[in-house]
């Protein structure tokens, strides 16, 4: 079976995230100063195949633990769907 896997990575909030603090600078030059609290995180996309969407999830659980996220500054979450 083929699974699409969605994965959201975000900083953790308790870090800094200097990209958000440049764009929610950017965005009161813009004249959208209601806009607040800026952070950005990356979105993945994968395809996988497996026999069942446990073991898809488990392949995406563990792609994140060792290599997509760092969890010592990222947080992440995923939706895994049939493709």
């Amino acid at each position: 079976m083929k699974f699409r896997a969605e994965i959201d990575i975000m900083p953790q909030d308790a870090l800094l995230d200097p990209q958000g603090k440049a764009v929610s600078s950017a965005l009161k030059n813009i004249g959208l100063s209601e806009i607040n609290e800026v952070r950005i995180g990356r979105h993945i996309r994968l395809l996988i195949e497996s026999a069942d969407k446990e073991s898809a999830q488990a392949k995406v659980e563990e792609a994140c633990k060792k290599m997509l996220a760092n969890q010592i500054m990222e947080t992440y979450h995923f939706t895994i769907e049939n493709y």
